[in-house]
């Protein structure tokens, strides 16, 4: 069987040191904050080069926040892209605020920055970019254009730890960058995790207390806040695994290039975009195929005992739980690419071996 992900092969290496780990903070019983949790944001903060950064319990927390934080709520519009995880749009939702949909580039799948000025009224606050798949947004475009209209920008950062655009890292350009630790990610913790990263000092401080109760101070709370922050045992396993991040990137590009060199010559197959000046991570390898042939491609990987996925079977407009009124809405690239998008395995333990048995039984099924 190969997996979409191989999360036990991820932790052979690293059993002993998390074990360790593990082991004293079970003897000191400081299971909640404490010098893990401490010293993770700092060596995040430190990697992302970023100078605060906030954990938190999860990248849905760590987007709510965010937007808490830079008082965006009801009467106000967000724009984001349909192609994500539902979790982006939920976050818009939690605050009152109201998603505004922009297609999406058909190479790269992130939100077409040249469609954003259209998108703008007097009710925009912020944008919500994501770097799907681990492949960067254009920054440098939707930045100049978001300082233009005074809007806040933040970052979906869930499937990018580590990917740059230019000279930095995702995460480092909007007010609040926000990323997730969930097991299966580039950077995953054994359970849930988030992490904001801000360059300003006064958000900083209402991101620690909207993570806290709006607390800094035992029993004083300055603003209604939540309950959500990194256990110290999810934190010190994501202080010994950020060490090995770069070399785990390095190696899921590995597996995508031999996913290109097996399948660039299969006429219908789109493989990923790598944007200009991007360095992308390869969360997921998703690639373009014909929608009347998908769901054959689907079944004979499974025969084979390949694992697929189909990242994402919706635009987020059309989500059942979204008001009556975006179920109207369509975006022409959104609808093609969630139509014909499907997701290969890939992981940094994956072989040249198993790629190729990947290759083949997709060009089996052509």
């Amino acid at each position: 069987m190969i997996p979409m992900v191989d999360i036990a092969a991820g932790h052979t290496a690293l059993q002993e040191d998390i074990a360790n780990a593990l082991k004293d903070i079970v003897a000191t019983g400081q299971f909640v904050g404490g010098p893990h949790v401490q010293g993770f944001e700092k060596e995040a903060a430190t990697f992302l080069g970023a100078p605060y950064a906030i954990s938190c319990a999860s990248g849905t927390d760590a987007l709510h926040m965010a937007l808490r934080a830079l008082d965006i709520g009801p009467g106000d519009e967000v724009i984001t892209t349909p192609f994500t995880y539902f979790a982006t749009v939920e976050a818009i939702f939690y605050v009152g605020a109201k998603p505004v949909f922009v297609d999406i580039d058909p190479h790269t799948f992130n939100i077409d920055v040249s469609q954003l000025e259209e998108a703008v009224t007097p009710a925009t606050r912020a944008i919500v970019p994501v770097h799907i798949f681990g492949q960067p947004a254009a920054m440098d475009q939707l930045m100049p254009l978001a300082k233009k209209h005074h809007l806040h920008v933040v970052e979906d950062c869930a499937q990018s730890f580590g990917a740059r655009h230019g000279a930095d890292f995702t995460g480092t350009f909007g007010d609040v960058g926000c990323f997730s630790f969930f097991p299966t990610k580039n950077l995953g913790a054994c359970g849930d995790g988030g992490l904001m990263t801000t360059h300003s000092p006064e958000l900083a401080d209402k991101l620690r207390l909207l993570c806290s109760h709006g607390s800094n101070e035992r029993n004083h709370h300055k603003i209604i806040g939540y309950n959500s922050r990194l256990d110290s045992m999810q934190a010190a396993i994501l202080r010994i695994k950020l060490n090995h991040v770069h070399e785990c990137n390095r190696a899921r590009r590995q597996v995508a290039d031999w996913y290109r060199e097996g399948l660039g010559d299969v006429s219908g197959i789109e493989a990923p975009t790598v944007n200009a000046g991007g360095d992308h991570v390869y969360h997921q390898f998703t690639i373009l195929v014909p929608e009347q042939v998908r769901e054959t491609i689907r079944h004979h990987l499974s025969e084979q005992g390949i694992a697929s996925a189909i990242h994402y079977a919706l635009p987020a407009y059309r989500q059942q739980a979204l008001p009556e009124e975006y179920h109207s809405h369509k975006l022409p690239v959104a609808e093609s690419v969630t139509a014909r998008c499907l997701s290969l395995p890939i992981y940094p333990e994956m072989s040249r071996e198993q790629v190729d048995r990947v290759v083949q039984a997709v060009r089996e099924s052509w």
